[in-house]
Order: C-alpha cells, then sequence, then structure tokens
C-alpha cells in the first residue's frame, strides 16, 4: 500500500505546530481577559454600544467618559477594595 499523505497534510499535524497554535491561543485568551478586567477596553465597549442604542448621537469624550466611571466608582464602591 503506498502512503497517500500529502505532505502539506503531515506538516500541519505535526505536534509542535498544534503545541505552538494553542498556546497562541492560550496566550491569546490570557490578554483578552485580562485587558477586559483591567477596564482597557471599557470606553470602546461603551462607543460600541451607544452607537448601536442611540444612533445619531455623539458618545461622551473618553475624558467624559472616565471621568463619569470614576465618579460612579466613588458614589457606589461596592466590592471594590480600595
Amino acid at each position: 500500500m503506498v502512503d497517500t499523505m500529502n505532505p502539506a497534510d503531515a506538516a500541519t499535524t505535526h505536534p509542535l505546530r498544534t503545541l505552538v497554535r494553542v498556546a497562541g491561543r492560550v496566550g491569546r485568551g490570557i490578554r483578552w481577559y485580562m485587558t477586559t478586567l483591567m477596564g482597557d477596553t471599557a470606553y470602546a465597549t461603551y462607543v460600541a454600544h451607544h452607537r448601536r442604542a442611540h444612533p445619531g448621537e455623539e458618545p461622551m469624550t473618553e475624558r467624559q467618559f472616565w471621568r463619569q466611571k470614576m465618579d460612579d466608582q466613588d458614589r457606589n464602591p461596592g466590592a471594590r477594595c480600595c
């Protein structure tokens, strides 16, 4: 019997390539989680929501957004540690 496996297929299924792909996906997931947890994407998320929910209205500037967010946290500390 002749092996009909395409060499390109063999290269994509190499265990090291699979490990690198999985490690890359895990790294991107950790980066997404940390940036979301730290609030790095909060303004972009707000703008996307505002444009969907309130078309035609200008969203707050980034400076206004962070000022309001900090003021809200000061008024309602909730489970914040500091």
